[in-house]
């Protein structure tokens, strides 16, 4: 039967929210009642640990590396190439030619003169005709690129319209010139600027002397806990930048603002994006989902081994997909295979699935509470999960090998901005550093980090 659910308990708690001066703890109803009330001296973690970091520390590598306002690397293009062409089997040729390729775009003016494909290369159609190319017609700012070619085998066949067609090599007659061009991997410069994350909490100094009703951490001075509260909200925030931050420049009224290229945006844009949605939950359904998402691994070359964070929605889909191959030993035409539990499939059950192999891929399945958290990511419901490679990446331009996920922060001797904290006051708890001398004590954290995505079309991200 299906469930109805009711959860009051998602409403905001009272008392919280932004504040712009410090709080007062007692009031004198309570220092005037003759009778002590019966005070627990536990609090209760009403909604568990609402820490969300540490994805980044699982999954990719920390580095003092800021010296500049962004980080670079390089990126390497394929060693092959494809162009996108339409086939005319018997379209107009010279005096050789039995069809003809032809561009499907007008490049720019800047591009005149320039070809993808030399006399005499070979492309290989998706249907595949292998073509020769015996004549070139060289692009202008009004001309698209165009081939007369033969088949290899001299038999024209059909008409294929515009689509990516592969270059497979050449062929040369007996005693010709060598190529008069050749090609080149392409190499990408990436850059991603700093983003700046600051909090700040302040307590009076009456209030930090106070004794209160809970034992915080073995101290019954309740400004710790706040203060603890504004660092680990302070850590989150900083990890929820680095996860959504997006690239573009805005003016706010203190200044201008680099945008960083956060995680997400970063495989949007350069990764691959799965959308699932057939499961009980609203994701995966069977193993012909992970199947589609090997399929496009293999296409960019991708690692064997990935950590797969996801929600909690999509976690147990992916059990039950699982499960439901354990119950024939067979799933989508393949035996399931469970790597991580010696091949145990009760094991595997008993264990919840905490590891998985699929067609000599190994994915280490993880919750991930950011998009669990109904006030952080899990509001939107946009994002399911992602899949990090664990492996090392070369950088195309240095060779030095790198994570595929790195944060960095900037650093300079024994000065880090990964994680600043200091204190001002009015001599409250002995900081006397504060110029206006206000009596209250200010905590305060500040963070300079960014995220390096390398090789981000080898990242998944569920949606």
């Amino acid at each position: 039967m299906a469930n109805s659910l009711n959860n009051p308990a998602d409403a905001a708690v009272t008392g919280g929210g932004l504040r712009t001066t410090p709080e007062t703890y007692t009031s004198l109803s309570n220092l005037i009642d003759p009778t002590k009330p019966d005070v627990q001296d536990i609090y209760v973690q009403t909604y568990g640990d609402q820490g969300i970091t540490g994805f980044l520390e699982l999954t990719g590598a920390k580095k003092n590396a800021g010296t500049s306002d962004e980080s670079e690397w390089y990126e390497e293009g394929r060693l092959h190439k494809t162009v996108n062409l339409s086939y005319d089997a018997d379209g107009a040729v010279g005096s050789v030619g039995v069809g003809e390729l032809n561009g499907t775009l007008t490049p720019a003016s800047g591009n005149a003169g320039t070809t993808n494909l030399r006399l005499n290369d070979v492309v290989l159609t998706s249907t595949g005709i292998r073509l020769v190319v015996v004549a070139v017609t060289a692009s202008t700012s009004s001309v698209v690129d165009k081939y007369d070619v033969i088949s290899l085998n001299g038999t024209a066949g059909s008409d294929v319209s515009a689509e990516d067609m592969a270059v497979i090599g050449n062929t040369y007659a007996q005693g010709t010139d060598q190529p008069n061009s050749f090609f080149q991997t392409g190499l990408v410069k990436r850059a991603n600027p700093y983003v700046i994350t600051k909090e700040m909490y302040e307590v009076a100094g009456s209030q930090a002397t106070n004794i209160g009703w809970l034992n915080v951490n073995g101290q019954y001075m309740w400004y710790l806990k706040n203060e603890m509260d504004a660092r680990k909200k302070f850590m989150n925030q900083r990890e929820m930048m680095l996860m959504y931050s997006q690239k573009g420049a805005i003016t706010t009224a203190d200044g201008t603002i680099a945008g960083s290229e956060g995680y997400f945006q970063a495989v949007e844009d350069r990764g691959i994006t799965a959308t699932v949605s057939g499961g009980a939950q609203g994701s995966f359904a069977s193993m012909s989902d992970i199947d589609s998402i090997i399929l496009e691994l293999d296409k960019e070359g991708a690692p064997a081994e990935y950590a797969m964070y996801v929600n909690r929605a999509t976690s147990l889909d992916l059990d039950d997909m699982l499960a439901n191959g354990i119950a024939t030993q067979v799933t989508a035409g393949l035996a399931g295979q469970f790597g991580a539990f010696n091949n145990d499939a009760d094991l595997a059950v008993k264990l919840g699935f905490k590891s998985f192999t699929r067609g000599g891929y190994t994915f280490h399945k993880h919750d991930w509470k950011l998009l669990n958290d109904p006030t952080l990511g899990g509001l939107a419901k946009h994002h399911k999960g992602a899949m990090v490679p664990m492996t090392q990446v070369a950088d195309a331009k240095t060779g030095v090998k790198a994570p595929a996920l790195q944060m960095n922060y900037k650093a300079a001797g024994n000065y880090s901005r990964e994680m600043e904290h200091w204190v001002t006051g009015g001599g409250v708890l002995g900081h006397s550093n504060a110029a206006n001398g206000k009596d209250t004590a200010v905590f305060n954290y500040r963070s300079e980090c960014n995220l390096v995505t390398r090789a981000a079309n080898q990242h998944v991200v569920i949606k």
